[in-house]
């Protein structure tokens, strides 16, 4: 009997992705909520024969340089830019991801940031556990009903949460290079604008776009100053796609209201000059931010959902099929 492959898995995953995998391969998890550190990760995967890996990760061609029996990388995640794609191809690797699980909870926890940001909700938790005394006139925030929300970005997150927005008293702007359908528009109770339209006219807007090298820094200080005075900035896409430094002198100014985010740009591992840590500067500003720690998809039974259709890509890899999530073509 030959010998079954190797699959490391990078991060904790839930039992039923190893009982799945465990079936014709050994199974090598990371059983800690913290990364490994890379040399015990490049240790490992020298002897893998497929890696399941996760945002905190990032591969390159001196990573797969050292990995001679890799057949498949499947990403349990959307985005990828953490990733060089192309090295894989060119030494033959799959690269997958999912695509399809993570955009409704990433949608209701961008909701969830809006509600949040405008409506001062943690704020109001930190009054409450230290003087609170009953109602007073204060923490007035604005809410979404009557307001402009701009969306940045309408792929599968964009619709996702206009589906959200929809039962919402607010008119809904987006923009992007694809135009959706007129019906679609008129489904989502959406419309397109130009850039800086958007930027000038609406109250909230939403980034939702991958970090590429033209979204690099895409909402920087040019584009807050068109933005109008008292707008709130909420981002759930990446977090280089927002300028930290340029939102943290906007809110010193006051000509942002408030900033939430989900995602930070420390994250972006692919990055040469990445910060190190959350901006220190936004996190001076706790009555007008809002963050959580990269929850989008965080949602149990999405998370084994996702993590299974990572295992099945690999399964397919193993088996010398094209999995049904890969990114590119091998020869």
């Amino acid at each position: 009997m030959s010998e079954k492959p190797m699959v490391v898995i990078t991060h904790r995953v839930h039992e039923e992705v190893k009982t799945l995998l465990n079936t014709t391969c050994i199974v090598i998890c990371n059983e800690s909520v913290e990364s490994w550190p890379k040399e015990k990760l490049a240790e490992l995967a020298t002897q893998a024969d497929a890696l399941m890996v996760f945002m905190p990760d990032s591969v390159d061609e001196d990573f797969l340089a050292r990995c001679p029996r890799l057949k498949i990388i499947a990403a349990a995640l959307k985005g990828y830019d953490n990733f060089d794609v192309a090295a894989c191809t060119r030494r033959g690797i799959w690269f997958s991801i999912v695509p399809d699980l993570l955009s409704v909870p990433t949608a209701e926890l961008a909701l969830g940031l809006m509600l949040g940001i405008t409506r001062n909700i943690a704020e109001g938790d930190r009054l409450v556990r230290g003087s609170f005394q009953g109602w007073r006139p204060v923490l007035y925030g604005s809410g979404l009903n009557g307001r402009v929300i701009g969306i940045v970005g309408m792929g599968k997150l964009g619709r996702a949460l206009a589906r959200l927005l929809s039962g919402f008293d607010s008119e809904v702007l987006y923009a992007d290079p694809a135009t959706l359908a007129t019906e679609e528009e008129a489904h989502l109770r959406v419309r397109r604008m130009e850039m800086n339209a958007l930027l000038a006219l609406s109250d909230i807007v939403v980034t939702l776009l991958p970090l590429t090298d033209s979204t690099l820094h895409f909402i920087n200080a040019s584009a807050i100053a068109r933005m109008k005075r008292g707008i709130y900035l909420v981002n759930v896409g990446r977090g280089s796609v927002v300028d930290e430094n340029a939102v943290a002198d906007a809110l010193d100014r006051g000509h942002l209201a408030g900033y939430a985010a989900d995602v930070f740009e420390m994250e972006d591992w692919a990055r040469q000059d990445r910060p190190q840590t959350v901006n220190p500067r936004l996190l001076l500003h706790a009555d007008r931010t809002l963050f959580t720690p990269h929850l989008g998809s965080a949602v149990d039974r999405v998370r084994l959902e996702i993590e299974l259709a990572a295992a099945r890509n690999i399964l397919h890899a193993l088996n010398g099929e094209r999995p049904p999530d890969a990114l590119n073509e091998l020869a």
